[in-house]
């Protein structure tokens, strides 16, 4: 694995800012995306995946779904960053004509699912883990889920199917923002006590602060050890919806919101702040 901290958070704030740009001007969810760029930066950039942007379709490469799709703005930055397409092509970002949309699409180089309604992406994640057991392949399949979402009953049976097919080479990775559309998810539905629920269904469970690299390397560490594993791999990330605009942070009001007028330029403070830290 990439252990290198300092480039993985520099990479990170790469992100942040390629994404703030991309929703200045094309809309989207920059406070349910900004809750998972370490996630993704460690997914991606630490070593963890394998992808080939030469070869989208190289079947030795691992899968990665996004089931809350809402965030795709950052899938694109890093496919972009990785080769996959051209960087040029993040500036038409939900404009008129883009194939980057608003929700992933699998026709868009290096998606492997068309997602954004939420509670499909672990289940199709667990048939493709089922169809590589099948089919003595050696990849892994990684679902990146948010938390709001593990209130559709469709989540849950998907773990069912997980945990009962020895699916040990799944990865699910949990968004814990602990906030949906409009609320905090303490006011919807009862989630707690949320890794135990996991583990009741047959999961590996393990918690872990999902802005800090160390974590989140650590984490997958713990995965590949263990080769006799025969459980699914459950990963709670506790994160911050928002996570580097101060304003943002953990405010449900901004989910669907992006800045405007004077927010850009304290947003695009803050985020240099982290920078030069």
């Amino acid at each position: 694995m990439n252990t290198d901290i300092k480039n993985l958070e520099d990479k990170a704030n790469w992100l942040r800012n390629k994404v703030l740009d991309m929703c200045i001007q094309g809309g989207g969810h920059l406070s349910s995306t900004f809750s998972c760029v370490e996630i993704m930066t460690a997914i991606y950039y630490g070593s963890i995946f394998r992808f080939d942007s030469a070869n989208v379709a190289n079947d030795e490469r691992d899968r990665f779904i996004l089931s809350k799709g809402h965030a795709v703005s950052v899938l694109y930055a890093v496919l972009a960053d990785l080769g996959f397409f051209g960087l040029d092509v993040l500036d038409s970002f939900c404009q008129s004509g883009s194939i980057l949309g608003s929700h992933p699409d699998k026709s868009v180089p290096g998606i492997e699912a068309t997602t954004g309604s939420l509670g499909h992406g672990l289940g199709i994640a667990a048939g493709m883990s089922l169809a590589a057991k099948k089919d003595k392949k050696a990849h892994k399949i990684l679902a990146l889920l948010g938390d709001g979402e593990c209130s559709e009953g469709s989540v849950w049976e998907a773990a069912m199917f997980a945990s009962f097919h020895q699916l040990d080479n799944l990865i699910g990775i949990i968004d814990h923002n602990k906030l949906c559309v409009t609320d905090y998810i303490d006011n919807c539905i009862a989630l707690k006590p949320f890794a135990e629920k996991w583990k009741a269904f047959g999961w590996e469970v393990v918690d872990i602060d999902g802005h800090s690299f160390p974590e989140i390397l650590s984490a997958f560490r713990l995965y590949y050890k263990d080769a006799n594993r025969k459980k699914p791999f459950l990963i709670i990330a506790h994160t911050i919806k928002g996570k580097g605009i101060s304003f943002m942070e953990n405010d449900p009001s901004w989910h669907g919101r992006v800045p405007t007028g004077d927010q850009i330029a304290l947003a695009k403070k803050e985020l240099s702040k982290r920078a030069s830290v």
